[in-house]
Order: C-alpha cells, then structure tokens, then sequence
C-alpha cells in the first residue's frame, strides 16, 4: 500500500509526535508499504507565537495538493491539525478522497494553559477538524473516552512502543551530583507541570533535559537544578540510565513516550495518577502514582530496576505499527489505478 504522513511537526523539534511518526513510518516500510512523508521541510515557515521552537509552514496548500497527486497514495494520514495537516485535509474533501487522523496531545488543554482560551471552543475547532475522518487514532483508553464524552466519533486506539536496543540498562555513571537523582526529560513549558517537579523538597538531585520558553525563567528560580538542555537519543539514554527516578509532572499528556524510555533503561517512574501515567504504567512494576508527588517519587526508589525494564519489553513499535495500518483508510481502487496512470486523482 501507498501510504501519505501528512505531518506539522518534524525534525528538528524532538518530541513524541515526531518520534512516533519516525518510527511508525520506518514500520510501516519494514511491513512492505510504501511511505511518502509531507512535513515542514521544503516549506516556508514562521515561529509559532509563544513557542518559537516549533515552525508553522506558510501557504502549504497548493503544494500540499500537487504531492498528494503525484505521489498517487492509496491511503492518508493526517497527524497534526496545523497548517499542513488543514491543507492536506481540505484536498482530501475537495477530492472526495478518506483520510484518517490522530489525536496526539491534550491541545484544549495547552490552549487554556498559555492563553486562557475556554475548553469548549478549542474542543468544537477538532471536533469540526476531526469530523470527515474515517478514524481519529488516539493513544490510550483513557484519551478514546475522554474524545468520546466531548462529542468525538470514530475513535480508535493506536498505541506506542519503545527502542529497546537503544534505551537498554547501562553504565550508570554519567552524571557526576548527589545521589538519588531525580530526572525530568521534555518541553520545559507551562503545559508539562514541571515547576510541581522543581519545587519538591528531595534529596539528591535534580535534572531537566530538554528545552522550551520556560526554561531560563527556571534556571533563575532553580538554582540548585542541573538543565542539560536538548540530547541526542543515544546521549539521553545515558541520562535516563543515571538517574535513579524519571519524574513525569504533566497532567495533560496523552501517552508519554518518555515514560517507557525510562523503564526501558530501567529506570522506575514517580507520576501523577492521571491520562498517560495511568496507561502506559498500570497496575505493573514500571512506577509509583500518587497524588503527592514527592510521596510517588521516594516510594520509586524502592523499585527493582530490572522488574522495571522487563515490563518495558512489552511494548513494541513492530505491534503498534501493525495497529497503525490497521486502522488507515484505503482509497477506492479506481482512484489509486487512474491517478497512478495519469498522476492525478480521478
């Protein structure tokens, strides 16, 4: 099958919406497809107002369309609601063609966080953004009903993996501080919850990596905090190795793919019991939820780090790809023949 990732977010932003596709689309290949990704590269973009690591592609739609045409794809996939995935989703209306689309992060919920916005509105934009899809792909139970309850139809679940070979137990060795470590990686941004990690009385230390537009606002408020800033994968999984708990403070994520990268170096998890934690930890030895953090981050250290890394093994990009594929929405037949004959759409 000939498949489009129709996708905003893209190197060099490092997140789990692009990890997600990257692994997705080498899957996908791996199982046979053909893969054709459209993302801001070769775009004109501008910073997105208040976080300008992230660049939003400027009059996409027309050359949306004309790769949709040439590349002839026998299914769509629209992973972002940004300009590109709004350009290839009018295409696909005006072509009468199906597409699916994902559902990777709690926006309503960024939206208030930095403008205040209502919930409701941002809600009815994806409910209208989402609505002709034949499948919105969601992470996790939790986010397919909360979708659900807010009016959201055709919700299916796709799930994540990890790279076990990459994010495997090592050296623990890399960072020379007080020990227990305590370790933070992601967006340093308001929608991560990070000061109620920062602000916790723990011994040892702590540790932030990654970057955002909060983090020189921290660095002045936390001195006493280590920030690493962005790391390669193979530079991260050291990190996550050293440190003796990954601490996950976001309230809003929908899966949290760095979750799994910790236990899967076999580090154990301190989180909130909310959308996320709840599903990618379970009932399982992976991590302690509490509503106390501080309390979820003492009673980690306990944990039995090979336990942890042996329930990472269970997720797998190979099976989450698999579901992927699954769920696209195949063009009809005649569409893929007479565009492939004659390099545009019936």
């Amino acid at each position: 099958m000939r498949i489009t990732l129709v996708t905003d977010a893209w190197s060099p932003q490092v997140n789990g919406v692009v990890n997600t596709l990257k692994h997705t689309s080498v899957g996908l290949r791996a199982l046979g497809h053909e893969v054709d990704l459209i993302t801001p590269e070769g775009f004109r973009t501008l910073p997105m107002p208040t976080y300008p690591d992230i660049r939003l592609s400027l009059f996409a739609g027309a050359a949306v369309a004309r790769h949709i045409d040439s590349f002839a794809p026998d299914a769509i996939h629209v992973a972002t609601e940004g300009p590109l995935g709004m350009a290839a989703r009018r295409h696909c209306l005006r072509r009468d063609k199906p597409f699916t689309t994902a559902y990777h992060t709690r926006f309503p919920e960024y939206v208030k966080a930095r403008t205040g916005l209502p919930l409701a509105l941002t809600y009815r934009w994806l409910r209208r953004f989402h609505a002709p899809s034949s499948a919105i792909m969601v992470p996790t139970p939790v986010v397919r009903d909360d979708l659900r309850h807010n009016g959201f139809e055709r919700v299916v679940l796709w799930s994540r993996g990890v790279d076990t070979d990459l994010f495997s137990p090592g050296p623990r060795n890399a960072l020379d501080c007080d020990r227990p470590i305590f370790l933070y990686v992601g967006r340093v941004a308001v929608e991560k919850n990070l000061e109620a990690f920062l602000a916790l009385d723990l011994p040892g230390s702590k540790w932030v990596v990654g970057e955002g537009p909060q983090r020189s606002h921290f660095e002045r408020k936390y001195r006493d905090v280590y920030f690493a800033g962005l790391q390669a994968p193979s530079e991260l999984a050291r990190y996550y190795r050293a440190a003796d708990v990954f601490v996950f403070p976001s309230r809003t994520d929908t899966f949290g793919l760095v979750l799994l990268e910790a236990m899967a170096c076999g580090t154990p998890v301190a989180a909130f019991p909310v959308t996320g934690p709840i599903d990618v930890l379970r009932d399982g030895p992976g991590g302690v939820m509490h509503e106390d953090l501080r309390e979820a981050c003492l009673a980690a250290l306990a944990l039995d780090r090979e336990n942890v890394r042996r329930y990472a093994l269970g997720f797998s990009w190979s099976a989450a790809t698999e579901q992927f594929a699954r769920h696209l929405a195949p063009a009809p037949a005649t569409f893929s023949l007479e565009a492939r004959a004659h390099g545009r759409p019936a």
